[in-house]
C-alpha cells in the first residue's frame, strides 16, 4: 500500500525512509514486526530498537521541542507512522508512554509534571504502565475501589491493578484512584503518578494465551506518592482518565490496519497452497476478510483527512475499533482452519508461529482499550442517538 501525502511532507517522508533503511537493519530487521498491544516477544531487543529510535530524534515527533520532541504537525506524525508500518519495523516498547501517557501530560498536566516525566519518556530512560482496571472494575472504570488519602505532602495508595500491560518492567505507573471516600462511580476520582521501585508495590506477572507475561496485576499498599503527583484537578480523575482512554480509542489505526493487510495477504497465500480457493463457501469467507482490511484502509485514510483538515473524526472513527478488532478475529480464526491440525501444532516450550501467537492474541482486541459491549453503548447513545441503557 502506497499513500502520497503531498509536496508538503515529501522531503520529511523520504528523511523516515532513508533513516530507516539505514538503521532497520540486524537484530532490528530480523524482528520486523515483532511485538504488539498484547505482545511482549522480543522485549530487549525492541526496547534497544526504541533507543535507536530516541537517538535518532524519532520518538515524539509531533513533542515540543522543550521537552525533547520535533516540534512537528499531526501530518508529520501521520507520515512517520504511516512509513514506519510500512516497513514492518518491530512494535515499539514505550507504547503506554509515547502514546498515551504523554499525550495526556501535553493536555492535561502540569509545567513541572512535563519537564520531569516527557524527556526520559523519550530518551528511553523511564517506563511505564497504566493502572486502570481493577479485579471488580474492568470496563466499568467509574467502580475502581483503589484509594489514595493525602498525609501531608503525600498521597498514600492502597488497592489492587489488574491487565496492566508490561506492568513488570514499568518504573512508574499512571493509577486511578478514589481520593474522596464518600463519593461514589466518577465522582471523587484522581489519576495519580506513582513510582514502583518502593516499598507497598508488588507486582506480579499474568501469563496470557500466548504464553507470554506482558500483563500484570500490581498491589498497593501504602505506597506514596508526591501531593504534586496529580494530573489534572483532584476529584477530576475521571475527566482525566477518559481523556487518555480517548487518546487511545481515536489514535489512527493506519498501521495496525496494515499490519492486518499483510494477515490477510498471506491468508490468501495460504488458501492458494491448499487449495481452498476451489471451495465457494471458503472463497466467500477469503473474499470477504480481504474487503474488510479494505474497509479499515477506507475508514482510516477518511480520518486522517478530517483530522489533517483540523475537522473533529465523524461516526466512522467511533465505530474504526469495534470493527477493526472483531474483524481481526474473524481473519486469525479463518487462517487457524485453514492450517488444519498443523496450525494447531505448537514448537518446543510452547512456541508459537506468527500465525498462531496473531490469532491468540486478538481474542483480547475486544476488551483493551474499551471492550466491545461498551464500544457499542458509546455508539449506540452517541452517534446514533439512542437512549441510554438503564442502570440498575
Amino acid at each position: 500500500m502506497e499513500l502520497d501525502f503531498g509536496p508538503a511532507v515529501r522531503d520529511f517522508r523520504d528523511e523516515v525512509r532513508d533513516w530507516l533503511a539505514d538503521h532497520l537493519v540486524g537484530e532490528f530487521a530480523e524482528n520486523r514486526g515483532v511485538g504488539g498491544p498484547t505482545d511482549g516477544a522480543a522485549w530487549e531487543v525492541r526496547l534497544a530498537w526504541d533507543r535507536e529510535l530516541s537517538a535518532g530524534g524519532w520518538l515524539g515527533v509531533g513533542w515540543p521541542q522543550e521537552y525533547g520532541g520535533r516540534g512537528l504537525g499531526l501530518l508529520e506524525e501521520i507520515v512517520f507512522e504511516y512509513e514506519y508500518a510500512r516497513v514492518n519495523a518491530p512494535y515499539r516498547a514505550t507504547v503506554n508512554a509515547l502514546d498515551l501517557l504523554g499525550p495526556m501530560l501535553l493536555k492535561m498536566g502540569s509545567e513541572t509534571q512535563k519537564k520531569r516525566f516527557l524527556p526520559p519518556i523519550l530518551a528511553v530512560e523511564e517506563l511505564w504502565g497504566q493502572g486502570f482496571s481493577e479485579p471488580g472494575a474492568g470496563s466499568d472504570l467509574a467502580s475502581v475501589r483503589t484509594r489514595a488519602e493525602r498525609d501531608g505532602d503525600e498521597w498514600v495508595v492502597s488497592g489492587q491493578k489488574v491487565w496492566t500491560s508490561f506492568g513488570i518492567h514499568a518504573d512508574w505507573v499512571y493509577v486511578l484512584t478514589r481520593t474522596d471516600p464518600q463519593s461514589a462511580r466518577h465522582k471523587g476520582l484522581s489519576l495519580l503518578l506513582l513510582s514502583t521501585d518502593q516499598p507497598g508495590v508488588e507486582i506480579r506477572p499474568i501469563r496470557n494465551l500466548a504464553g507470554q507475561d506482558e500483563f500484570a496485576e500490581i498491589f498497593l499498599s501504602d505506597a506514596r506518592t508526591g501531593a504534586d503527583m496529580v494530573v489534572g484537578e483532584v476529584g477530576q480523575g475521571w475527566r482525566t482518565a477518559m481523556a487518555t482512554l480517548g487518546i487511545e480509542r481515536g489514535t489512527t489505526l493506519l498501521p495496525q490496519q496494515l499490519t492486518f493487510e499483510r494477515e490477510a495477504e498471506a491468508l490468501i497465500d495460504l488458501a492458494r497452497e491448499r487449495g481452498a480457493l476451489d471451495d465457494p463457501m471458503l472463497r466467500r469467507r477469503i473474499v470477504d476478510a480481504w474487503i474488510s482490511v479494505r474497509i479499515m484502509r477506507t475508514t482510516n485514510l477518511r480520518t486522517i483527512a478530517e483530522l489533517t483538515a483540523g475537522r473533529t473524526p465523524g461516526a466512522q472513527a467511533t465505530t474504526a475499533k469495534l470493527y477493526a478488532s472483531t474483524r481481526h478475529q474473524q481473519l486469525g480464526q479463518l487462517a487457524t482452519e485453514l492450517a488444519g491440525p498443523a496450525g494447531q501444532i505448537v514448537g518446543e516450550d510452547y512456541a508459537l508461529d506468527r500465525r498462531q501467537r496473531s490469532f491468540l492474541l486478538s481474542l483480547a482486541e475486544t476488551i483493551y482499550g474499551g471492550s466491545s459491549e461498551i464500544q457499542r453503548n458509546i455508539i449506540g447513545e452517541q452517534v446514533l442517538g439512542l437512549p441510554k441503557e438503564p442502570r440498575p
